[in-house]
């Protein structure tokens, strides 16, 4: 079944005015918050149904509107709808009750907190971010779990939200929110060593791109990564290693150390980013020559031996630019028996 529909959020003094759909039994939306709009009728064009769908919800006429996006809403094996995202800062009349739920005004800053669509938050950040025009895809099982979502034709990741001892919640969310929102999530960290006459180790650095979403240019640990949703740790750092830095490793040449709790709060590019992870943290200690390396652009712009030592001195004084927490040093440093 596929259909065509417009989705409005109507917005005034920093407020969405949104929709609590708790009225029919049988709607997808039912309980959700979402902007207002509905179905075009036959031979209807978006800013028809638009107009038409806004007044018989909110009782208001728009006066002024903005054609933001495409959304085309998957759910199930049967429902495609293509949706026509609209924001609206204009509006005449005298508001009326709605027979689809419960409209309210909501602070933006609050309408994460509300019962949402998981792809619902991504095209919100979009909206934030003042995106001119984009195409999002959303696909979803009957449960209502978000599978997969795509931004003008590109995938996009999605992470498994966790509880504290590292079991999935059963919510997925895409990268962006996960760290607008500060989701504790699962992620690998992987540190190369080979012994040296100094400390006993060199540590194998990276240098990060200065493309990164967080913490760009900084030095930062052999290779790391995040747990695409339903994948596992150990494949993901097999994955990790491969991707950023050429290297095919085997499952049984990492070696599992712990793991480790982390996080941070910052800004970047003008924007918050809240880091909230569970780190599954391994060694691996295998021959590596920097010069044979294929680093991932994207991802890593130089890469340097460290001695262990001097790598925990630089990271405790701040002498060189790094992204490397000492505690996680430490379980390195206990893992291969160096005392310093």
């Amino acid at each position: 079944m596929e259909r065509l529909s417009t989705l409005c959020y109507i917005e005034q003094d920093g407020k969405y005015l949104m929709l609590h759909r708790t009225v029919k039994e049988n709607d997808v939306n039912k309980d959700k918050w979402i902007g207002v709009g509905g179905h075009f009728e036959y031979g209807e064009s978006p800013e028809e149904c638009l107009l038409r769908e806004v007044k018989e919800e909110t009782g208001y006429t728009l006066t002024s509107w903005k054609y933001r996006g495409i959304v085309t809403f998957v759910y199930g094996e049967d429902t495609v709808e293509y949706m026509s995202l609209y924001t609206a800062d204009g509006f005449t009349g005298e508001p009326v009750e709605c027979d689809e739920g419960e409209l309210e005004w909501v602070d933006k800053k609050d309408i994460p907190a509300l019962e949402l669509w998981e792809g619902d938050k991504i095209f919100f950040r979009l909206l934030d971010m003042g995106r001119e025009f984009f195409s999002l895809k959303l696909v979803y099982d009957r449960q209502d779990v978000l599978q997969y979502a795509a931004l003008d034709g590109v995938p996009m990741e999605l992470f498994d939200e966790i509880r504290e001892d590292g079991s999935r919640t059963g919510v997925v969310k895409e990268r962006g929110v996960v760290h607008e929102d500060g989701t504790l999530h699962a992620t690998v960290h992987i540190w190369i060593v080979r012994p040296n006459d100094k400390s006993g180790y060199d540590l194998f650095l990276q240098k990060r791109s200065e493309c990164k979403d967080s913490n760009p240019g900084c030095w930062d640990i052999s290779s790391a990564g995040h747990i695409e949703a339903g994948h596992g740790y150990l494949e993901s750092a097999l994955r990790e290693l491969r991707e950023e830095l050429g290297i095919n490793a085997r499952p049984e040449q990492l070696r599992e150390i712990g793991t480790r709790r982390c996080g941070f709060e910052s800004e970047f590019y003008g924007r918050p980013f809240r880091d909230n992870e569970l780190s599954m943290l391994y060694i691996y200690q295998e021959p590596v020559n920097i010069e044979e390396l294929t680093l991932q652009e994207s991802e890593v712009s130089e890469a340097a031996w460290m001695d262990y030592a001097e790598c925990c001195r630089k990271v405790a004084d701040h002498s060189f630019q790094n992204c490397i927490y000492e505690d996680e040093l430490d379980m390195v440093g206990k893992a291969l028996g160096i005392t310093i």
